[in-house]
């Protein structure tokens, strides 16, 4: 990637996107390169796309992603999968309206998931939920909109994650079908 001396407006680093073999997500200055992932982000975003996909057949709500970015508080992301629940344009290369957000944590940019784009989220009103799903254990934290904030929810092995937004429920389990992470041992104590 060449140096970028100014920062871009969001309809500049589309255009220089376009001209791009990789991914990049806008930072709100700069292009920021998207690195690969591990087998367990591949397969555990895949099982939530594909969950979703089963699960909104026939309502007006549509599952996408990883490819699809959206735009939200003047910056370009690209979740691991995401639901609008408005009509799309066939043509369109970026989601104004999502509705839900997920995304698989990784150990690189578990920091930028959490705090920038958790404060990115809760600045786009559309957005009712945001859900950040581990990696090596089974668990999710979801953020729900309560207003201009959103509250902090958990769930894990064995629970259900419910999404009324989309009028959907997953079994925390489903999620995590093929890339199951060990428990880990009981550690023992002494008396």
């Amino acid at each position: 990637m060449s140096a970028v001396l100014k920062p871009m407006t969001v309809e500049e680093f589309l255009a220089w996107e376009e001209r791009q073999e990789g991914r990049y997500e806008f930072d709100g200055f700069r292009p920021v390169a998207m690195t690969g992932g591990t087998i367990a982000h591949e397969v555990i975003g895949q099982n939530i796309r594909t969950e979703l996909s089963n699960r909104l057949r026939g309502s007006r709500c549509t599952p996408l992603g990883p490819n699809m970015k959206i735009e939200v508080a003047g910056r370009i992301r690209y979740p691991d999968a995401l639901v609008v629940c408005s009509p799309l344009e066939r043509k369109a290369t970026v989601i104004g309206n999502p509705v839900v957000v997920f995304e698989v944590l990784s150990d690189s940019t578990a920091h930028i998931d959490h705090f920038e784009k958790l404060r990115e989220y809760t600045a786009a009103p559309s957005i009712r939920r945001y859900v950040l799903l581990e990696q090596d254990r089974i668990a999710a934290t979801i953020y729900v909109r309560d207003g201009d904030r959103m509250v902090v929810e958990t769930v894990a092995r064995g629970d259900i994650l419910r999404l009324p937004e989309i009028e959907v429920e997953i079994p925390v389990d489903e999620l995590y079908r093929g890339v199951e992470p060990e428990e880990p041992a009981a550690v023992a104590t002494s008396g």
